[in-house]
C-alpha cells in the first residue's frame, strides 16, 4: 500500500456541485469503511477538495474515482499524487504503519 494525495477540481458552478454533494458524500463514505480513504475536505474557496488516500496504485484510485458522482456528472476532475509520508505526527502512525 502507497499514500496518495487527490485533488479534486470543479469544472461547473458551485450550484451544480451541490446538486450532487450528498451522493458524493455518500461515495467516499464507503472507501472511509473500507479504511482505504483517510481525510477529505473541500478548498477554501470552494474549487475544488483534497483526499488523503491509502491504495495499490494510482490506476486503481483513478479507477475508484470513476465511480464518483462527480465524475459521473462531469462536474469535477481528479488528479492524484503518491507520496512517501517521511514524517509525520505521532497520532497518524497507525495509517503508516498499516501500509
Amino acid at each position: 500500500m502507497m499514500l496518495f494525495i487527490i485533488i479534486v477540481t470543479y469544472i461547473k458552478p458551485i450550484e451544480e456541485i451541490d446538486r450532487f454533494l450528498v451522493n458524493h458524500r455518500a461515495f467516499l463514505e464507503t472507501y472511509y469503511i473500507k479504511g482505504q480513504f483517510i481525510a477529505s475536505g473541500p478548498l477554501n474557496p470552494r474549487t475544488g477538495g483534497i483526499l488523503i488516500s491509502k491504495g495499490k496504485s494510482k490506476q486503481e484510485l483513478l479507477d475508484i474515482f470513476n465511480n464518483d458522482p462527480f465524475h459521473i456528472h462531469g462536474i469535477a476532475t481528479y488528479e492524484v499524487m503518491e507520496f512517501n509520508p517521511v514524517k509525520y505526527h505521532e497520532a497518524f502512525k497507525p495509517f503508516i504503519d498499516g501500509l
